[in-house]
């Protein structure tokens, strides 16, 4: 699909808004609310849209703790990596997780209550983990910044 200066601003003012009507858009792309519609329907149907959701405050719902662990692996290969996903997909406090390049093989982003939760994680699910060797934590002080989207 190739994309066109008002599909990128549909999907700018989605990014910021996702609850926006139809006719919201229109005023905010200067398009009508019929164009709108079917432009959003092609941008969902190519996957481009790929869903609409509400960004909550984690802090305000008491999940204010917030670490980044890098994990290594006892080794790869045989299913491995597989079992180590599925770990994770089965974990909640699990926001985000990365495979990455450097000196670990995965990077999760972890939201816990408290320090003590964030430690029962760690030691009751996390290193009892068979296939993990080494685990590394760094608590989040303070967010600087933490864009959600892509860039348009």
């Amino acid at each position: 699909m190739c994309l066109d200066r008002f599909d990128d601003a549909i999907l700018a003012a989605l990014q910021r808004d996702g609850a926006l009507t139809n006719a919201a858009l229109a005023e905010v792309v200067g398009l009508s609310a019929s164009q709108i519609s079917r432009r959003r329907a092609a941008l969902e149907e190519a996957g481009i849209i790929e869903g609409y959701s509400a960004r909550l405050s984690a802090a305000k719902l008491g999940h204010g703790f917030r670490a980044i662990i890098r994990v290594n692996l006892r080794g790869h290969g045989q299913g491995r990596e597989e079992e180590f996903a599925r770990f994770v997909a089965s974990q909640p406090m699990i926001r985000s997780a990365f495979s990455v390049s450097g000196d670990a093989d995965y990077v999760l982003d972890i939201r816990a209550r408290d320090l003590d939760g964030f430690a029962d994680f760690v030691h009751r699910h996390l290193l009892p983990h068979p296939q993990v060797a080494q685990v590394r934590s760094e608590i989040v002080l303070k967010t600087l910044k933490d864009e959600r989207g892509v860039p348009l």
